[in-house]
C-alpha cells in the first residue's frame, strides 16, 4: 500500500512539473530553516547606522534596513522561526482536529450535531480577528501565537475528518472489521484513520501557507513576535514606511519570502491532492 502511494506520488510529480518545483522549493525552505543561521553572512541583530538603508549590493544582497542590519541575513534566519510557528500550529490543530472529528463522525448522534454547530460558530467569525483577540488576551509570545493559529485552523480539520469518517463508517471494509470482532476504538485507529490520512495531509499542506501568513500578519500589526527578532512580518512592518521614500528593498524582500513560501505550500497541497485522487491514478 505504501509502495503504491509512492508510485502514484511519483507519477503525479512527473506529470505536473509545477508540483515537482513546489516540492523542491519546500525542501529548500526546510534546508534554509535548518542552516539559515550558519548561512547568514552577517549577524542578523548587529546594527550599523553608518550603513543604514543601503540599497542591494554585492556586500548586502538585499540591502540594509533602517538600523543598518543586513536584510538578507535576517530573511534567512527568520525562515526557521516562521516555519516552526506554522508547523507547530498545524500539527497541533491536525492532531486535535483528527481526534475530535473522527470520534464525532464515527459516533454520530448528538455529539456530532453539537460539534458541527460549534465548528460553524467558529468559522462564522473572521479567523484572523479571532487570532488577534486570542493573542491580545494571552500575550504576544511565540507559544501563544502557535496556540492562536492552531485554534483558528482547528475547524478545518474537525470538519474534514468528521465528513470523511462519516462517509466511510458504513463501508464494506468497516463492516468486515466489525464481523472480525474489532471494537470501535480499533476500527477508528486501525481502519478508518489510516484511510483518511492522505486527505488530512493535503489539508495540512494547504494550511501551512495560511499559518505562515497568519503569524506574519500578527507580527505586522504588533501582536506577534517582538522586535528585534528576525521575523518576516516584523520586517515588512518596519520597512513599509520607507517604501514611500524610495527604500523599497526594506519591505520587498521579506514580503517576497512570505509570498513565495505561502504559494509554494499551496502548490504542493494541490499536487498532493492530485497524487491521492483516484481519477489521477488511472
Amino acid at each position: 500500500m505504501i509502495r503504491a502511494g509512492q508510485r502514484h506520488a511519483r507519477l503525479a510529480l512527473g506529470a505536473n512539473p509545477v508540483t515537482l518545483v513546489a516540492a523542491v522549493l519546500v525542501l529548500a525552505l526546510l534546508l534554509v530553516a535548518a542552516f539559515g543561521p550558519v548561512l547568514a553572512p552577517y549577524d542578523p541583530l548587529r546594527t550599523d547606522v553608518l550603513h543604514r538603508l543601503r540599497p542591494p549590493s554585492a556586500a548586502h544582497w538585499f540591502g540594509t534596513d533602517h538600523l543598518g542590519r543586513d536584510i538578507f541575513s535576517r530573511v534567512l534566519v527568520a525562515t526557521r522561526l516562521d516555519l516552526v510557528i506554522a508547523l507547530s500550529a498545524v500539527l497541533l490543530s491536525f492532531a486535535a482536529g483528527c481526534a475530535v472529528g473522527a470520534v464525532v463522525g464515527y459516533s454520530g448522534g448528538l455529539p456530532d450535531r453539537l460539534v458541527g454547530r460549534l465548528v460553524d460558530v467558529l468559522m462564522a467569525f473572521p479567523l484572523f480577528v479571532l487570532a488577534m483577540a486570542l493573542v491580545a488576551a494571552l500575550g504576544n509570545e511565540v507559544r501563544n501565537i502557535v496556540y492562536a493559529t492552531a485554534i483558528i485552523n482547528l475547524p478545518f480539520y474537525i470538519r474534514l475528518a468528521r465528513a470523511e469518517i462519516n462517509r466511510r463508517r458504513s463501508a464494506g471494509y468497516v463492516q468486515s472489521a466489525r464481523l472480525a470482532g474489532a471494537g470501535h476504538a480499533a476500527i477508528l485507529v486501525r481502519v478508518l484513520l489510516p484511510n483518511i490520512m492522505p486527505v488530512m495531509v493535503v489539508q495540512m499542506s494547504l494550511n501551512m501557507g495560511w499559518a505562515i501568513l497568519n503569524a506574519a500578519g500578527l507580527s505586522f500589526i504588533g501582536l506577534g513576535v517582538r522586535p528585534p527578532t528576525a521575523e518576516w512580518g516584523i520586517m515588512v512592518a518596519q520597512g513599509a514606511p520607507y517604501a514611500a521614500t524610495g527604500q523599497w528593498w526594506v519591505a520587498l524582500f521579506p514580503g517576497l519570502a512570505l509570498v513565495v513560501t505561502a504559494f509554494t505550500f499551496n502548490l504542493l497541497g494541490d499536487g498532493l491532492r492530485d497524487a491521492i485522487d483516484p481519477r489521477r491514478r488511472t
